[in-house]
């Protein structure tokens, strides 16, 4: 069974030390296998597990600076391994 498309997206004006505040709770997160964000419009909660993706770009333009970090992993369903197989040769 298939689940459903979650998302959460979150956007606003932090400053340096609530950034690294933030970062800090993604690590533990990380370490601890579970991850939930929230704020007053949504939430969602995701469990890191296994080897994941890391990319981290970053990008100067102008007087616009960028970095992205991206963490990407592949959830196991557990649902799957309870069908059964029917599999017949004549």
């Amino acid at each position: 069974m298939k689940r459903g498309k979650l998302s959460f997206r979150h956007e606003s004006l932090q400053d340096a030390k609530t950034i690294k505040a933030i970062l800090k709770a993604l690590t533990e997160g990380m370490a601890s296998g579970k991850l939930s964000f929230s704020d007053a419009d949504d939430s969602i909660e995701l469990h890191p597990a296994g080897l994941m993706n890391l990319k981290i770009t970053a990008r100067q333009e102008d007087n616009l600076n960028r970095v992205n970090i991206r963490i990407t992993w592949q959830s196991e369903d557990n649902t799957s391994g309870n069908k059964s197989i029917k599999v017949k040769c004549r």
